[in-house]
């Protein structure tokens, strides 16, 4: 059965809804931060990112991890690339070329969208949002993502998805990295195609159902 190491709120989220939306049956180990206890390394301290149990999984100490048939993939958008080529179905590629956007738009989000928006969540997860020095980094962040957004907005014009005029885990992957960015209403109102593409995208029951479990857990 597949293995996934992690909780809901972190990384592993975009594991959790891809399981879903492929309909297949996996254990949740859930992981905690190690930054977000006292003490991670505390004999009553549950399982985290310090924990020599996880660190036997993956070494870098980091969520989540996956287990597969004895294969650990430990990289959240590469592991749904995994698991979409292994299962089929309409959200893995129709051929090679699908294959190819896929994985470039997965790299573009990766690279091109997601340090920005990961520095605007920690600002908020921080509580500095309302600083001086938190709404200059908020700011420059979203000016660097100006770029991104206009790129995404003129590829869906005329078009839902991303890939293949139908949702698939380019969707999916793209959609978890822009998550990262909401709190930034501004910047989705100048792109509304983004703006509605990531509305359908979190409206699919599967997002639903991840989102559900990932309030239940503590901030």
């Amino acid at each position: 059965m597949l293995t996934i190491y992690g909780v809901y709120r972190s990384r592993a989220s975009r594991n959790y809804w891809m399981a879903r939306e492929l309909g297949i049956p996996f254990k949740s180990v859930p992981v905690i931060q190690a930054r977000r206890l006292s003490d991670p390394l505390a004999a009553e301290a549950p399982l985290n990112t310090k924990s020599a149990d996880f660190l036997a999984v993956n070494p870098m100490g980091l969520i989540p991890a996956m287990e597969d048939d004895g294969l650990v993939l430990t990289e959240s958008l590469a592991n749904n690339l995994y698991l979409a080529r292994k299962y089929g179905g309409p959200l893995a590629p129709a051929d090679i070329g699908e294959e190819g956007q896929i994985g470039n738009w997965t790299m573009w989000a990766a690279t091109e969208v997601e340090p920005h928006g990961v520095k605007i969540v920690l600002a908020y997860d921080n509580g500095v949002e309302n600083t001086p020095e938190g709404r200059a980094l908020i700011d420059t962040c979203a000016q660097s993502l100006e770029k991104a957004f206009a790129v995404l907005e003129r590829h869906l014009a005329g078009r839902d998805y991303v890939v293949g005029e139908r949702f698939t885990v380019a969707d999916l992957n793209l959609a978890e990295v822009f998550r990262y960015t909401m709190s930034q209403t501004a910047l989705f109102d100048r792109h509304p195609r983004v703006k509605a593409w990531l509305g359908r995208c979190q409206s699919r029951p599967a997002f639903k159902a991840m989102m559900e479990e990932r309030l239940k857990e503590p901030e």
